[in-house]
């Protein structure tokens, strides 16, 4: 996620930082007005990778040691030799980390609706 906005700071172009500075802006404008919302996009996409690393760590941290959860329950149904649940369990670890994906690209279109356009 760090790495990802500081490629987005560092991509912006700097003839806009100094057409904002010829407009004149002050530092705290252009951060707000010209800095951030051009790296923007590259920050949104660090946090669907990063999301995605997390919700993976969360269900791999459950099928270790825990003592409730999805991970918690696709191993007692495997002990047991449940595939139904144990493969109903793998489905909604899908589903819920496409929902996590789904929700990230909701609010980066409303956060950044210029993303994509010419």
């Amino acid at each position: 996620m760090a790495i990802a906005a500081r490629s987005g700071v560092s991509g912006v172009a700097i003839a806009k930082v100094h057409a904002a500075y010829s407009l004149g802006a002050k530092k705290s404008h252009i951060l707000r007005k010209v800095i951030i919302p051009n790296s923007l996009p590259e920050i949104f996409t660090g946090a669907r990778v990063a999301m995605g690393v997390c919700w993976g760590t969360v269900v791999a941290a459950e099928l270790v040691a825990a003592e409730k959860g999805l991970g918690m329950m696709i191993m007692v149904a495997a002990k047991f030799q449940l595939t139904d649940i144990v493969i109903v369990g793998i489905i909604l670890i899908g589903v819920i980390g496409f929902a996590i994906d789904i929700g990230i690209r909701k609010l980066e279109g409303w956060l950044v609706p210029w993303k994509g356009k010419v």
